[in-house]
C-alpha cells in the first residue's frame, strides 16, 4: 500500500505510550490503541530537489523545477543533486509512520511495507555544512504493488530524517523505533501471475502413468488436478483405492484379491501366513531355544 495524504495531525491521546504498553498487560488485544514508539517535533526531513512534488509535506520554492522533466546538473556542478530540508512532526507508531507538516496542515501516513530500506546515515548539517549530524535514511516505494507489473519502473523517494535530539541517543531512538515497528509488518507475499490466471493447482504431486506432462525442470512431478480431484497414482501403483473400488482389491474379510488370477504368485514357504501356537513356539530350535541351552547357561548366584 502506498503512502496516503492526511490533513490533520494525529492526537497524542489516540496512542498508548511505549513505556505504558511495556509496564502493564493490556486488557484486550482487540481494539487497543496503537503504541507510540517515537514522537519528534521539528524533525528535519531532507529530500532531493527533483522529488519535492512526490510528497505533499514539502514546500516547493518559486523557480525550483520538480518532477521527471528536471534537467540533470551540468558537469560544472559536481556532487549529488541539491536537497531541500523541511520541518515536520514525526510519529512512529505500531501501525504506520506519520510525517506531518504543521505549516501546510498536510502530512503523509506511510505503511511500513512501503519502507524498502532504512539505515543510519552520516551527513553534513543542512544548517551548518561544517558540522556532521546523523540521520535516518529511508527509501519509500510510492507505487501500488497491486497496480504495477514487472516491466514498470518503481517510484522511489529517498528521505533522511534528522531528529531534534542531537548525538547518538537521538538517532538510536528513532532507528530502533522504525526497526521494531517494521518487524510488526512483514512484506506481503503476492501470488504469482500463473496462479492468478487459474491454470491449475500449484501443489506438486508425483507423476503417474505415461501420458501426464510433468513440470518443466522437475522430472517426475506434475501439478494437481484443477478440479480438486485426486492427483494421479504413484508409478506402478495401478491406481488409487477408494470407497467405490475397494471391493476390487479386498474381500469382505479384508484379504487382498489379486488383480490377475492367472498371474503366478511366488510361494512363501510352509507356514507362511499361519498363526503358530504356544507349543510350536516353545519347541526345539524356535525363538533361539534349543536343548543345549541348559548346559551353556551360567548358574545363577545369589
Amino acid at each position: 500500500m502506498p503512502p496516503t495524504t492526511i490533513h490533520s495531525a494525529p492526537a497524542l491521546d489516540s496512542f498508548t505510550a511505549l513505556a505504558d504498553h511495556q509496564s502493564q498487560t493490556p486488557t484486550s488485544f482487540y481494539g487497543a490503541k496503537p503504541v507510540l514508539h517515537y514522537h519528534g517535533v521539528g524533525v528535519r526531513v531532507l529530500v532531493a530537489q527533483d522529488h519535492l512534488s512526490k510528497l505533499p509535506i514539502f514546500t516547493i520554492p518559486e523557480g525550483v523545477q520538480t518532477g521527471v522533466n528536471v534537467e540533470p546538473p551540468t558537469e560544472d556542478i559536481p556532487g549529488p543533486a541539491p536537497r531541500v530540508a523541511e520541518s515536520v512532526d514525526a510519529f512512529v507508531t505500531s501501525e504506520n509512520l506519520t510525517l506531518f507538516n504543521t505549516t501546510l496542515s498536510t502530512g503523509v501516513s506511510v505503511p511500513y511495507p512501503a519502507i524498502s530500506l532504512h539505515a543510519i546515515q552520516r551527513l553534513a548539517d543542512p544548517a551548518n555544512s561544517s558540522t556532521e549530524v546523523q540521520g535516518l535514511y529511508m527509501q519509500l516505494e510510492l507505487s501500488d504493488p497491486y497496480g504495477v507489473t514487472d516491466e514498470d519502473e518503481p517510484e522511489i523517494v529517498e528521505l533522511t530524517l534528522i531528529p531534534t535530539t542531537s548525538g547518538q541517543a537521538g538517532i538510536k531512538e528513532l532507528f530502533e523505533a522504525v526497526s521494531n515497528c517494521s518487524n510488526l509488518h512483514p512484506d506481503p507475499i503476492y501470488e504469482d501471475e500463473e496462479m492468478e490466471d487459474g491454470d491449475g493447482d500449484s501443489r506438486i504431486v508425483f507423476e503417474g502413468s505415461v501420458g501426464y506432462e510433468g513440470i518443466s525442470g522437475l522430472p517426475g512431478v506434475q501439478r494437481g488436478a484443477a478440479d480438486g480431484g485426486l492427483p494421479p497414482p504413484f508409478p506402478g501403483s495401478g491406481g488409487w483405492i477408494t470407497a467405490e473400488n475397494v471391493s476390487e482389491y479386498f474381500d469382505v474379510e479384508g484379504n487382498w484379491i489379486a488383480e490377475d488370477e492367472g498371474e503366478e504368485v511366488e510361494s512363501l514357504g510352509e507356514g507362511a501366513g499361519r498363526v503358530r501356537n504356544r507349543e510350536e513356539l516353545e519347541g526345539d530350535g524356535l525363538n533361539g531355544h534349543s536343548e543345549h541351552d541348559d548346559e551353556t547357561k551360567r548358574p545363577r548366584t545369589d
